[in-house]
């Protein structure tokens, strides 16, 4: 009987990325915003863990007790190009349990997909990474160039605690790297109107993120005069706050296009068979819809916007405050941040004041660039039929952080998904799920886009 070991088969990434994912997402990592959240410290120590099961050696950062991110640097063929920087981020945003078909953070198997907090956002790019990384320690093999693997906290609140300290402490562990990738691009969407041959599937057509607004959250703040509930006053901190809010509500931004915009449109259109104009509302709008399962990330980047997401004055019904305050989340175009805040005090009034309490930078990439052609060559590789198009995100990354280093970022998870699946609502949404195949699917895809990247 022979009894030499035989040595063990290595999964490949797309082995391992569901179970990576599902663990993780059964780590509550909730990012209030406030730092009254778990923390990001126990998935880190989880992702160290892995790492170092690979035979790797990750740094850890802690900006605050609990505000945990991970870095390893992993050495690639050619030493003399600039590095890559891989990341994502651990935090996830709240998840009211009462209003979800399962625990959001049982990591439950239905449908043929993982449901939980973080399946799209983004826990699922993180388990990729993972299965990618690993993938490359136990073979030995050396990805294209330099990769900076990050695993960020806090991006869910800006990302200060985060990809921002870093940033401004340990800006070293980025040397060299000129390029970034992490999340919300890279997913499939099937445009209608297509003419598909009988018994084929419609082809898909997979945006890659190279544009995200900019970002500032306002902090309101109306000012009146205190006094007795059952007295007339015309100088009311709940009136103010409300004339300001209902302003800022009834705005209506014109619409316009950015390159990325106008591109992906352009795209969309063609495959559509839209006819459609930026001045024409309603051919606008259906080439918006011919989006899929993007479009509520696409109507977004559409024009400047601005949310009241806060309010808060007031402590007892006789009582009329001094103060009311109000949240404002405001995103705009590139080159459009002067404008938005003038045009916010403009509505406001002057018995409002109107401060800024966070903010991020818009970024544009270009399309035309060597590392979207890799993009495109992995996804084709899986997919030989796809069509790829830039996606301005109406939403930020961390790679606004890296921006400061001069680092181009790019939006690159690449989900092949289902025609009828609402993609962009999950995130932030309730019930939200990723398929198991398109983890799979974006494993083999990212690691195709690592070796030669």
């Amino acid at each position: 009987m022979d009894t030499t070991a035989q040595p063990q088969s290595v999964p490949a990434p797309a082995d391992e990325v569901v179970e990576l994912c599902r663990e993780l997402i059964r780590i509550d990592t909730t990012n209030f915003g406030d730092g009254s959240g778990p923390g990001e410290a126990e998935a880190a120590a989880w992702v160290v863990e892995r790492l170092r099961e690979v035979g790797l050696e990750p740094q850890v950062f802690e900006s605050d007790p609990g505000r945990t991110s991970v870095v390893v640097r992993l050495e690639g063929e050619d030493r003399d190009r600039p590095g890559l920087v891989l990341h994502g981020h651990l935090d996830v945003v709240p998840a009211e349990a009462e209003d979800w078909s399962v625990d959001p953070f049982a990591a439950e198997i239905r449908d043929g997909m993982v449901w939980g907090r973080g399946a799209v956002d983004m826990k699922d790019m993180d388990a990729m990474i993972l299965a990618v990384v690993r993938h490359l320690a136990r073979t030995g093999t050396k990805p294209a160039r330099d990769l900076v693997v990050a695993f960020f906290a806090d991006e869910e609140a800006g990302g200060v605690k985060g990809a921002g300290h870093l940033v401004d402490h340990h800006p070293e562990l980025f040397d060299g790297c000129t390029e970034a990738v992490s999340e919300v691009g890279g997913f499939s969407i099937t445009v209608p109107g297509q003419d598909v041959p009988e018994g084929e599937e419609p082809r898909r057509t997979f945006l890659v993120q190279t544009a995200e607004k900019g970002k500032v959250w306002l902090t309101l703040t109306a000012h009146g005069t205190a006094g007795h509930g059952s007295v007339p006053t015309q100088d009311n901190a709940v009136a103010h706050m409300a004339r300001a809010l209902a302003a800022l509500h009834d705005h209506e931004w014109p619409a316009e296009t950015i390159e990325s915009v106008r591109l992906l449109l352009e795209g969309v259109g063609e495959q559509a068979g839209v006819d459609w104009s930026v001045e024409d509302p309603v051919s606008l709008a259906e080439v918006v819809n011919a989006t899929g399962g993007a479009r509520a990330f696409v109507s977004g980047t559409l024009r400047n916007t601005f949310n009241p997401t806060m309010v808060n004055g007031g402590y007892k019904h006789n009582v009329v405050p001094q103060t009311v305050t109000a949240g404002l989340d405001c995103r705009y175009l590139p080159g459009q941040e002067e404008h938005l805040m003038e045009t916010v005090r403009e509505l406001c009034g002057p018995k409002v004041e109107v401060a800024v309490h966070n903010a991020g930078t818009s970024l544009e990439a270009p399309f035309d660039a060597p590392l979207v052609e890799r993009m495109t060559a992995a996804l084709r590789a899986e997919d030989p039929d796809c069509e790829v198009l830039p996606y301005c995100l109406s939403g930020g990354t961390d790679n606004k952080h890296l921006s400061r280093l001069g680092i181009t970022g790019y939006g690159f998870v690449p989900l092949a998904l289902p025609a009828d699946l609402d993609f962009a609502p999950l995130f932030h949404g309730v019930d939200e799920r990723v398929p198991l195949d398109a983890l799979e699917f974006g494993a083999r895809v990212l690691h195709r886009f690592v070796l030669d990247c």
